[in-house]
């Protein structure tokens, strides 16, 4: 199982755990949520939890806990600039669908 992220992502992750002063990476995760079903959850680390699995790319720690892993699996998390917008983009091949609003998605 693997869980990759763009040079973006990189560094608007090591520049935000930089500007925050403290944390060893994010974690990545899904909860139940929204007219889908699931929808993803990004959080600073600061203590790692011992059953999380940990994907490390240019320096940056990236912590998923197992319940997320099996959703998660292949996904390519980027950081995206369109116009005036600015986020983090999931790229996860196992998405079947997703609302109308772009909030959550169904496996």
């Amino acid at each position: 199982m693997a869980i990759t992220m763009t040079t973006a992502a990189v560094n608007h992750i090591s520049q935000q755990i930089a500007n925050r002063g403290k944390g060893v990476g994010i974690r990545l995760g899904v909860k139940t949520t929204g007219c889908s079903g699931l929808a993803y959850v990004l959080e600073f680390v600061d203590d790692a939890a011992p059953e999380d699995k940990l994907f490390e790319q240019g320096g940056v720690q990236l912590y998923v806990d197992p319940k997320s892993l099996v959703y998660l699996d292949g996904t390519e998390l980027d950081f995206v600039k369109e116009g005036l917008n600015e986020g983090f983009k999931f790229n996860n091949p196992n998405v079947k669908g997703e609302c109308g609003c772009g909030e959550s998605f169904s496996i």
